[in-house]
């Protein structure tokens, strides 16, 4: 059974024609399997009116810098010239949602948009549905959730403790979300002129951005959908097969999907769909979907239901504050300054190597991420110095920070979604990873050897 992923917020207390049906687009930044933007289609042929699709480019998100802002425009510039083919006019305007938005109210009918989890995603919304609310009564406001498979107030009603508490929930929720979107093409394709921004020359946009510059592209990654979908039809074919592997850093089995799930460029169902339906052994398609889709999920839950997820002292559980308090005062080591971290100069080459590996690709495999968080835990003063660090250099370098499996897979190294282990000091209860462990799973020098391939390559493209 096929259950709705929309919902009316606002119902018009006053009759007005509009002249078209506007869709906000900021989460879910495609064309392909959007359901929000296949609302508004719907909408706009009910009506016979045209479609105006808007996007609010925000002008300094917090800690977001040229990389990141790069990868998103590439998206952007790719998504406006297929809206344009299907006679769909796009508009980007430089500002806060509703700053943008607002010009195009009074002349609206009807106005989608799509679903954030994030604080600042809930914000803006809130924002739009208030001034709508208040100002334009003859506005019909309809959200859909479009960036998950199972919705997430569906799928719970509360901040689940664990993985295992909401992958039953999912599992029977599943079959009535994961269903192919049938598409319906817009039937009234006539242009609307607005003073959009112009897309032709990204670096022109991305050079008057008040945003850190010196933390730039990376040539591993292209943003939209068509390098999202490559990437997808690449991973299926040549490292489904060996996911169960992918945690070894020396193999290159990761997927790379992580930056396109970010930005919405590629949406998680027709990632699932697409692996679900591949010919690839079941105990890969298994490892993948459980990370896509349970733990992203799950990720999705802990950031809707806990406002404070980026607050350390609402990130964890109980005991992990208590075993932390606990172990405050024991002796470090080595401690190092924020600098001395950020610039990769630790006793350690393993973690040295995984903190190059950020700053020139944008990217680190997974199991190193765990790893790179847990030793900034031991090597800092305190922990909730440590919490900031590893927030602070995540949000900067990682392609996919700024991100609810960011900060739920940084919750985790304190504890949340995680039980208590053997006490040891420093961590207490924490669970623990050490550089022989690496040493004993993996290949290191292969690791240390291909991150440095990627430096290499880095200096010689700038």
């Amino acid at each position: 059974m096929k259950l709705s992923r929309s919902l009316i917020l606002i119902q018009p207390t006053a009759q007005k024609q509009g002249h078209y049906v506007l869709y906000w687009m900021q989460a879910s930044q495609r064309i392909s399997y959007n359901h929000a933007l296949q609302e508004a289609i719907l909408i706009a042929n009910q009506h016979q009116l045209p479609l105006l699709v808007v996007f609010a480019l925000v002008p300094s998100y917090p800690l977001a810098n040229r990389r990141h802002y790069q990868f998103m425009l590439e998206g952007i510039q790719e998504l406006s010239e297929e809206l344009h083919k299907l006679g769909i006019s796009f508009h980007i305007g430089l500002g806060n949602p509703l700053e943008v938005l607002e010009p195009f109210f009074p002349e609206s009918s009807h106005v989608v948009m799509d679903i954030g989890y994030m604080r600042i995603q809930r914000q803006w919304r809130r924002q739009v549905y208030q001034r709508i609310i208040q100002d334009y009564p003859h506005i019909q406001l309809t959200s859909v959730e479009s960036d998950v498979i199972v919705p997430v107030k569906i799928a719970s009603e509360k901040c689940e403790y664990g993985a295992y508490t909401l992958r039953p929930k999912l599992h029977r929720l599943v079959s009535s979300y994961a269903i192919p979107l049938e598409w319906s093409p817009l039937l009234n394709k006539q242009f609307l002129s607005t003073s959009s921004l112009d897309l032709a020359n990204i670096d022109e946009i991305l050079d008057n951005l008040p945003i850190r510059q010196d933390i730039r592209g990376v040539s591993l990654f292209k943003g939209g959908y068509t390098h999202a979908k490559q990437r997808l039809d690449t991973f299926i074919k040549d490292k489904l097969s060996h996911y169960l592997e992918s945690n070894d850093p020396s193999k290159d089995y990761n997927s790379y999907l992580s930056p396109y799930l970010h930005f919405g460029q590629i949406s998680s169902l027709e990632i699932y769909l697409a692996v679900s339906h591949s010919s690839v052994n079941q105990e890969g398609k298994d490892a993948f979907l459980e990370q896509l889709f349970v733990r992203r999920e799950l990720a999705m839950n802990y950031v809707f239901y806990n406002e404070k997820y980026d607050d350390f002292q609402f990130i964890t559980e109980p005991w992990a504050y208590a075993t932390m308090q606990e172990h405050l005062r024991d002796e470090r080591e080595y401690l190092y300054t924020f600098e001395q971290l950020e610039q990769a100069k630790t006793h350690d080459i393993d973690w040295n190597a995984a903190m190059q590996e950020m700053k020139v690709s944008g990217t680190m495999p997974n199991y190193m991420r765990m790893y790179w968080a847990k030793k900034i835990i031991e090597w800092t003063v305190d922990y909730q110095t440590a919490y900031q660090t590893i927030v602070v250099l995540n949000d900067t370098y990682f392609l996919d920070g700024r991100d609810p499996n960011s900060y739920t897979g940084i919750a985790w190294c304190f504890g949340k979604h995680d039980r208590a282990w053997t006490e040891r000091p420093i961590f207490g209860k924490l669970r623990y990873m050490n550089q022989a462990g690496l040493l004993r799973k993996f290949d290191m020098e292969t690791y240390r050897l291909l991150v440095e391939q990627k430096v290499k390559e880095r200096v010689h493209s700038d």
